[in-house]
């Protein structure tokens, strides 16, 4: 297995396509060479902790009511080229996402980092939910199995928070400056949400090479004699 750390932010609609775009290919292709990592990087970091109202965040950052309706028109034909059911206009506040984050490093602990990410970008795109509720993100944390009371403490102090400091700086000194972005095997960074296609195309040919790679090793372990010294 290889490891793909997924650079991602749950408010980010390019997250969701790409996401949307990967786990399609993976299903096509069926056979995984990977092991997915999600890893922080927040859009706005220094967004306050109640966050914004969204129109006024995205008029704000868009240049305007005519900047910010181009530029989410665009995302919300994207969307539903990808056949996503989202609703944009639902969307009532920006949020701070240090907690959906911090909820997500403690959830690949456990295994269901994936469910929780999913539930995340649902419960935000779809539903329209703030994502940095404490509610929110105990339902989520509960329904991918995940203990309740255990998440609501470290949600009350700042369990991983420094920690998640380090990482989204290490990724914007190596030059991510915006997400989706991916790391394959801490050596390529695939950047953008990449069509299905490509990522076929990115599957196949590494599953191929460490498949190539372990039949080199294995022929080399056969190729040792009994007793020799390699």
């Amino acid at each position: 297995m290889l490891a793909l750390d997924v650079i991602t932010d749950p408010i980010c609609p390019w997250c969701l396509i790409g996401k949307t775009r990967l786990d399609r290919a993976l299903q096509t292709v069926g056979d995984s060479p990977f092991e997915l990592r999600y890893r922080m990087f927040r859009l706005n970091p220094d967004m306050p902790a109640a966050g914004m109202d969204r129109r006024a965040y995205l008029e704000a950052k868009f240049g305007g009511p005519e900047g910010a309706e181009r530029v989410y028109g665009h995302i919300a034909e994207q969307a539903a080229a990808d056949g996503l059911d989202v609703d944009l206009d639902a969307i009532g506040r920006t949020p701070q996402t240090l907690d959906a984050h911090r909820l997500t490093r403690w959830a690949e602990a456990e295994g269901v980092a994936t469910a929780v990410v999913d539930a995340l970008f649902d419960r935000y795109f779809r539903r329209g939910q703030d994502i940095s509720d404490r509610g929110v993100l105990l339902e989520i944390a509960e329904q991918a199995g995940m203990d309740r009371a255990v998440v609501a403490t470290l949600l009350d102090g700042d369990a991983d928070a420094a920690a998640l400091a380090e990482e989204e700086k290490a990724a914007r000194e190596m030059g991510v400056g915006g997400v989706p972005c991916y790391i394959i095997g801490g050596q390529y960074v695939v950047q953008g949400a990449q069509d299905t296609a490509s990522w076929e195309k990115i599957i196949r040919e590494i599953a191929a090479a460490l498949a190539t790679k372990a039949e080199q090793a294995a022929a080399a372990d056969a190729a040792v004699e009994p007793g020799a010294t390699a």
